[in-house]
């Protein structure tokens, strides 16, 4: 078996306050969630049922936030906010020098401040990926040979305010950009 390269960053501690944009993808970018009608999202049972557990992320990890979100025909973008501390700046920079956890995510002094942000997306992932399984078998859905997800997701760790505003604007104007957004299959090329 090969080595994947992984997308975090190193040594950053990804259970500290902060925000972080996430992107996940269907495997092979199949298109299961719905489709664009005129700029708008138009969610499926499958996209109604991925923002179902998007919507119970606050509920199940203590500290998190969900925040701007939107589900793409295939692919889904959201900000979770790990708030920990009351009046903890929900926008992060990361410093090597203040890094305080060891590979499981756990702070070494004991103290958690939140979820470390690959728990949260593994059990969004394992939810929807088993409810997702469980209709197929039940032939309420098409088979996507198996597989909801790819397997790695995008994360970007916001640093500021205006980084967060940018993001919310990102994620807000996607379906509107969805002809020519590079994760639609046929995408039409963008104009200059």
């Amino acid at each position: 078996m090969k080595n994947r390269r992984s997308l975090r960053l190193k040594e950053y501690d990804y259970s500290q306050s902060g925000a972080y944009f996430v992107t996940i993808c269907t495997h092979d970018r199949a298109v299961l969630f719905g489709k664009i009608v005129d700029g708008r999202m138009i969610s499926n049972d499958v996209g109604i049922m991925i923002e179902k557990w998007l919507q119970k992320l606050p509920t199940k990890f203590d500290g998190i936030a969900l925040g701007e979100y939107v589900i793409m025909p295939n692919h889904v973008h959201f900000v979770i906010e790990n708030i920990g501390p009351v009046g903890a700046d929900p926008c992060v920079c990361p410093r090597n020098n203040d890094v305080n956890a060891n590979d499981s995510g756990d702070r070494r002094t004991g103290e958690r401040v939140g979820s470390p942000l690959q728990k949260i997306v593994q059990w969004f992932k394992t939810m929807t990926t088993n409810e997702y399984i469980r209709n197929v078998k039940e032939n309420k859905r098409q088979s996507s040979n198996g597989k909801l997800w790819q397997r790695n997701y995008y994360e970007h760790v916001i640093r500021n305010e205006d980084e967060l505003s940018a993001v919310r604007q990102y994620i807000s104007d996607n379906p509107a950009k969805w002809e020519t957004d590079e994760e639609n299959p046929n995408a039409k090329p963008s104009q200059p």
